[in-house]
């Protein structure tokens, strides 16, 4: 499967992952556009845009030495536009209603974001998970475990007036 198609996958998945998402565009750093998922939305200009809000972006975080590009976000009376960092080469893009949650906005756009710069390297990158697929058990508690060696009683002064209500 060509990069492309496999980029194109991520962004579905990732609008299906967050519903309030109104669109998803993976770009060159250039401004062209990788694959996009954004109806309504003239994919090459905001791909164009995008690439000139990270100029800026870099150039903000070089001149007050915050280190390397990561994310830029923008709030306007109808929603977010949130930029990613996809590795060296690539940027991910998204619209987000008003009604979205930032954190899980973040928290989206930084996955897909590193999923995608692993597609772009080349490098051989795991399925994401379902978030509904079954997890395996934790493993059972070891039988050495630190709570079995509290004392059965309290000492006098943590030991209640009423008697052995906490261990008295």
């Amino acid at each position: 499967m060509a990069v492309e198609a496999e980029v194109l996958n991520e962004l579905h998945r990732l609008r299906t992952r967050m519903p309030q998402l109104t669109g998803a565009l993976a770009a060159s750093v250039d401004g062209f556009v990788l694959a996009q998922d954004m109806p309504g939305v003239q994919p090459e200009g905001l791909a164009a845009l995008t690439a000139a809000a990270l100029g800026v972006g870099h150039r903000l975080v070089d001149l007050t030495a915050r280190g390397e590009f990561r994310e830029l976000l923008v709030r306007g009376a109808g929603g977010y536009v949130a930029t990613y960092a996809a590795g060296p080469t690539a940027v991910l893009t998204l619209l987000a209603d008003d009604r979205a949650n930032v954190g899980r906005l973040h928290l989206e756009g930084r996955r897909s974001g590193a999923h995608i710069a692993g597609l772009m390297a080349g490098l051989p990158t795991p399925e994401p998970a379902h978030p509904a697929a079954p997890t395996a058990p934790p493993p059972p508690p070891p039988e050495d475990r630190v709570l079995g060696t509290l004392p059965m009683r309290l000492p006098r002064q943590f030991r209640s007036q009423r008697g052995s209500e906490y261990g008295g």
